[in-house]
């Protein structure tokens, strides 16, 4: 199993989008291709800020790149999430699951 992850970050005034579009948007997507295995996404909060940081779990490496495309390490950010976040990273990463 291979696990991607991503962060994106925003005020606490605007916390509750990104997690609508990732319900709303994100999972149905992601659960509609073959080797995604589930998602995380959680929260912290701290001075005023709200980071979230996304656990996506794939079977292989071919169903990342069935989300992602070719160049699967630059993050798939859709607009609702760009007007949602007020900064996010532009590449994830990957890593194999040794044990869970």
């Amino acid at each position: 199993m291979i696990v991607r992850t991503w962060r994106g970050r925003t005020t606490s005034a605007w916390a509750d989008a990104y997690p609508r579009h990732f319900h709303g948007n994100v999972m149905p997507e992601l659960e509609a291709i073959p080797g995604f295995l589930g998602a995380d996404l959680l929260k912290e909060e701290k001075d005023g800020q709200v980071e979230y940081f996304v656990l996506t779990r794939w079977a292989s490496l071919d169903a990342i790149k069935a989300f992602a495309g070719e160049d699967y390490e630059q993050a798939v950010v859709e607009p609702e999430a760009v007007a949602a976040l007020d900064e996010f990273d532009r590449t994830v990463r990957h890593y194999e699951t040794v044990e869970a």
